[in-house]
């Protein structure tokens, strides 16, 4: 059993946007097949365009636990799966050279320390499990999770297979820093997430900052449109774009100007060089540029 209880993508559509979250219908049918068909999903775009908020959604919208695994260079097993409670097992080998335990019971499920990957798999809640920016990790990592991805199970030597018995719904994500392998992508579903519309850009400030008013959402994704379109090392992503909109419902603004926008550029770019190419007469045409796509 999943966490699946959705009989269309309506239904699913409908929950997520439940949860605050917009998805378009690609993603809303991809999110769909993976619960319907027990397969993980792997969502790949640029960073700051949805993909942990939509696994996070998920998790709000079907009711289950979210667990997430960051990845990193140098995620191992013992970080990921499990590792074993050496303080405690010495405390018991202790007990046992005074008779009071059998030393038999060294490795036994009380000295496991459940990592995010057996926590998933060893439970009976529903759950999502959310394998964050698996790009990072090792490609030996990546070889590992073959096995969690394709029969959701963990061998532990020591005490040999756990299988799941309610598979979570499995979502990875990935900024694409380096090209995952064939045998992984073959394991999952994969949907590409780009960049919303500028109307669904607008929906999703409006729903993510209540009270924010109309004008100010529309300019606000309009000059990030704007952004986007020039030539930075870091163009922003919807999670900027709400970061950058709420900083400006944050001082009370109803609409954006060149003076506002030179003052918070530091909450939609994040390098300095990117500030430093929009500033001045760039700025301004940019500006002037977002309020008449906006209607201002």
């Amino acid at each position: 059993m999943t966490v699946s209880g959705f009989r269309t993508i309506d239904e699913l559509e409908d929950a997520l946007r439940g949860a605050d979250y917009l998805p378009d219908r690609g993603l809303s049918t991809a999110l769909f097949l993976a619960l319907a068909l027990e397969k993980p999903l792997l969502l790949e775009g640029e960073a700051g365009v949805g993909k942990t908020e939509a696994a996070k959604s998920l998790a709000q919208a079907t009711g289950s636990r979210l667990i997430r695994l960051q990845c990193y260079e140098g995620l191992d097993v013992a970080h990921a799966v499990y590792e074993w409670n050496y303080p405690r097992q010495l405390l018991h080998i202790r007990a046992a050279q005074e008779g009071t335990v059998s030393e038999d019971e060294l490795f036994g499920p009380e000295f496991l320390i459940r990592r995010p990957l057996l926590e998933a798999i060893d439970g009976d809640e529903p759950v999502v499990l959310l394998i964050d920016e698996i790009d990072r990790a090792d490609e030996e990592f990546e070889a590992f999770l073959l096995e969690v991805l394709s029969d959701f199970q963990i061998t532990i030597p020591e005490l040999g297979t756990i299988r799941a018995r309610r598979r979570p719904a499995v979502i990875l994500t990935s900024n694409r820093t380096r090209e995952l392998h064939d045998a992984l992508k073959r394991r999952a579903l994969f949907h590409w997430i780009g960049h919303p519309s500028i109307e669904r850009e607008i929906e999703i400030v409006k729903i993510r900052i209540p009270g924010v008013s109309e004008r100010l959402a529309a300019q606000a994704a309009a000059f990030v449109r704007e952004l986007r379109g020039l030539d930075l090392a870091k163009p922003p992503g919807v999670a900027e774009t709400i970061d950058w909109a709420m900083a400006l419902n944050a001082l009370g603004r109803q609409e954006i100007d060149a003076e506002v926008v030179e003052q918070t550029l530091g909450s939609v770019l994040k390098y300095r060089e990117d500030i430093e190419a929009v500033r001045d007469e760039t700025l301004a045409r940019l500006v002037d540029s977002a309020r008449t796509t906006a209607g201002a």
